[in-house]
């Protein structure tokens, strides 16, 4: 941490203190909503609960010229705090599906009549899908955080998020920040990027803060409080994409003094996170982003990416193109392979450049002895290209145009031999148009996590667009994809279930939710197998934009 402090005081001194305390307001445009009006209920719906007309609206910031068509819900805040109630379901539910689908995303992004700039900005929404029976009972709620709460309750931004830095009211109060980022008490609890299910049955919301790990009810989507690790190993960022199963659940925790990453495991109904083993960088000032990292069943895959950490730019009042990262291509790209029973590092191979958000799965490969001679590790790879997170601000988002602007993906898949080779592979899986040169929000059957698979289900791209806008499923045996497309829509993340006693790898469903043109949303549900549409269900408003979600069964 001194490193980090002394860091701070030279950047202090080379006058790396923002000029401007006062954040350009970003024209944004949201629909308008009358403080004391209750929503009206919709002739769709079986059943409207009284939480949808007794919790407090949002209001939402006005328009400076108020638009006669309907707006894409896919990038305004959500309505309300809260809402539940029974949709009408068009189309046959499967019987066998019952439980609940949640879905994590930054949902509200202004506070009061400041617009927050970057996707990943907004505070917490929650969405609910119950299934039971046939029938589907839907409900959102925004998340608890202390980071949302202290926004409510002054009306302005209280902690650091993304790209947001609060507005200090004077220099004094810009050296306290700086005292209270160095020791993480300024950094966001937001916990808007994913939720998982733990094996001892609690539901977790996480974010890239380890301060930002928050409880929460499935059924009531209540925040019930923070999940605290009850360790000693510290740390003030994780990966935002643990892997958990019922037995276990691991992270890489970045270590921006020392640069490397610390391999943690967790075991079931504990909170207390165990030291595996240590992966220090092979090139560049600080360790690479490790927003997720895949396994195998004997091994972690660590990934060592030339976009890295970044103190200066996260010391700076106003965000880089790059925001808290720089990219270093000259420190090249490696990925590292540590075995889980004994912390060893096996391969340490050199690759060629890669930036990725999401990793898809990994497994291993072996000969005809079955001794493993390689791994083979799959992302969602953005053909090195680091303007994806620039395109990601809201402004951009919001102000298609109809120019094809979104940057080409594809499925990379890293392959890595363990017979001592200092280079490993990176190609594309399949060929990208396959799926329109769009790849992200990933998921496969949880049933085949470490093992060699054939199915994977993503967001693709029907061009032109500036947003992945298409379902895909990925088969990587036959090298083709299936893609659903709604024109003019914005699906988010196709997530899987599988039929339970399933013996196929795609025998199930595929769960998204939709933002479409009208400014409506509703919920898909695909055939895992044909990837046809076999139900949907309509909101009773359209929803922003969500980003990861989890399957909790039904008890």
């Amino acid at each position: 941490m001194a490193s980090f402090a002394s860091l701070a005081t030279k950047i202090y001194c080379n006058k790396i203190l923002s000029d401007r305390f006062d954040h350009d307001k970003d024209e944004s445009y949201f629909g308008k909503v009358k403080v004391n009006e209750k929503p009206k209920k919709n002739l769709d719906l079986k059943l409207v609960t009284n939480v949808a007309s007794q919790l407090p609206v949002i209001v939402l910031p006005p328009d400076e010229v108020v638009k006669k068509e309907k707006k894409l819900a896919a990038w305004t805040s959500v309505r309300q705090e809260r809402w539940e109630g029974e949709l009408v379901v068009e189309g046959d539910l499967p019987l066998w599906l019952n439980g609940t689908y949640l879905r994590n995303g930054p949902g509200q992004w202004h506070i009061g009549n400041y617009n927050f700039r970057h996707l990943f900005d907004g505070y917490a929404t929650l969405v609910r899908l119950h299934f039971e029976n046939g029938r589907l009972i839907m409900g959102h709620r925004q998340i608890e955080s202390e980071a949302y709460k202290a926004a409510k309750h002054n009306n302005k931004i209280c902690y650091r998020e993304f790209s947001e830095v609060p507005k200090p009211d004077n220099f004094l109060s810009y050296i306290g920040d700086m005292a209270k980022l160095l020791s993480g008490a300024s950094l966001t609890d937001n916990a808007n990027t994913g939720v998982v299910k733990l094996g001892d049955g609690r539901v977790v919301c996480l974010t890239e803060t380890i301060k930002g790990s928050i409880i929460i009810d499935p059924d009531t989507l209540d925040t019930i409080g923070k999940f605290e690790f009850s360790d000693s190993l510290g740390g003030l960022i994780h990966s935002a994409h643990p892997i958990v199963t019922d037995s276990e659940f691991w992270t890489l925790i970045p270590d921006l003094i020392n640069p490397g990453y610390l391999v943690v495991r967790m075991e079931q109904g504990t909170n207390e996170r165990k030291y595996i083993g240590r992966v220090s960088c092979r090139g560049g000032p600080a360790p690479g982003w490790v927003h997720s990292f895949p396994v195998t069943e004997h091994y972690i895959i660590v990934p060592e990416m030339p976009l890295r950490y970044c103190a200066q730019n996260l010391l700076k009042a106003e965000p880089t193109p790059l925001y808290k990262f720089e990219w270093h291509p000259h420190s090249k790209g490696f990925m590292h392979v540590m075995c889980k029973a004994s912390g060893n590092i096996v391969a340490s191979v050199e690759v060629p450049l890669f930036v990725t958000f999401h990793f898809i799965n990994a497994y291993e490969e072996k000969d005809e002895d079955g001794r493993v001679t390689a791994v083979i590790a799959d992302c969602c790879e953005h053909s090195a290209d680091t303007t994806i997170l620039d395109k990601l601000r809201l402004e951009n988002l919001r102000s298609f145009n109809g120019e094809d602007v979104l940057p080409d993906a594809r499925v990379g898949r890293f392959r890595i031999a363990l017979d001592g080779s200092p280079y490993g592979e990176l190609e594309a899986a399949l060929d990208p148009n396959e799926h329109g040169r769009g790849m992200d929000m990933c998921s496969f059957n949880p049933c085949y996590l470490g093992k060699k698979y054939r199915y994977a289900y993503a967001c693709g791209a029907k061009r032109p667009c500036n947003f992945p806008n298409t379902l895909t499923k990925i088969d990587l045996f036959e090298k083709k994809a299936k893609n659903w497309y709604d024109e003019g829509a914005v699906p988010s993340e196709p997530f899987f279930v599988a039929r339970p006693g399933a013996t196929e790898e795609d025998d199930g469903v595929v769960i998204s939710m939709i933002s479409d043109k009208n400014g409506e949303g509703y919920a898909l549900i695909l055939d895992g197998s044909t990837f046809e549409e076999i139900a949907r269900a309509k909101f009773p408003y359209g929803l922003p934009y969500g980003l990861h979600g989890c399957w909790v069964p039904k008890k």
